[in-house]
């Protein structure tokens, strides 16, 4: 089995996600969070870097876990209970664990929203959605009924969408931003689309999107961010010749 050095990769990663130039929300961390022993010969992906994904990832055999979220998302929590378990299963099984956030949102080929866009069939793709000082999504012009739209999200996600049809019944400007964007309808009406897709939002939004005349798409917080580690975790695959698998941990949510 091939070894390469895991500062090789975490090199690569950082420098094609542009880690340096990147803003995020604070507490992300965006890069190399865990060492291991410097060696990588199996990548596992995953959205969440939790307790649950660690023991998947070791059990199958990986050295470097690749995420969407992160360990670090609140102030340091003493080192006791589940905490303590998840750092000494991280040490003991020598695992590493890369973790991109809003980079990879962004990335304009491996990134969640770019992957997204291209498993709907949207095409010449314009940047959408400034957030954080860049641009995290992608919109589209088209012409699909709603109904249409909402089969091929469907197919896309593996499972059921919820739609807010506040917007006109023939989609003509999809914007597509994974994961979270529900509480900031009013920035993609701004933005000129008339369908907007992202994964939750909040409970208020289904009145805001009506007013606001914008129809709606919400499939998921995890099932829309699976694309980014994937795509991540196999161009590591094929740009370094090692193997590579998704550590599917659905939260439903």
């Amino acid at each position: 089995m091939k070894a390469v050095s895991l500062k090789e990769l975490v090199k690569y990663c950082d420098r094609e996600l542009r880690l340096a130039e990147a803003e995020d929300y604070a507490g992300a961390v965006n890069g190399l969070q865990v060492e291991n022993n410097g060696v990588v010969t199996r990548v596992a992906a995953a959205v969440d870097a939790s307790l649950a994904t660690v023991k998947l990832a070791l059990a199958a055999g990986a050295d470097l876990l690749v995420v969407h979220h992160g360990l670090f998302w609140s102030p340091a929590q003493p080192w006791v209970g589940k905490k303590r378990e998840l750092i000494g299963l991280l040490v003991k099984g020598n695992l590493a664990v890369y973790s991109a956030h809003l980079p990879l949102d962004r990335h304009p080929r491996l990134g969640n929203n770019a992957q997204l866009c291209r498993a709907l069939g949207l095409q010449n793709q314009r940047p959408f959605f400034l957030e954080k000082g860049a641009h995290l999504g992608w919109q589209s012009k088209t012409r699909l009924t709603r109904e249409a739209l909402a089969r091929r999200l469907e197919k896309a996600l593996g499972g059921k969408v919820l739609t807010i049809p506040g917007g006109p019944p023939v989609c003509r400007r999809v914007g597509v931003v994974t994961g979270g964007a529900g509480g900031q309808l009013a920035l993609a009406a701004r933005e000129g689309v008339d369908t907007f897709i992202t994964g939750e939002g909040p409970h208020w939004s289904y009145a805001q999107a009506e007013e606001l005349g914008l129809n709606v798409f919400y499939g998921g917080h995890y099932a829309t961010e699976t694309f980014g580690v994937k795509a991540l975790a196999a161009e590591l695959s094929r740009r370094f010749k090692m193997p590579w698998l998704f550590l599917d941990h659905p939260t439903g949510l």
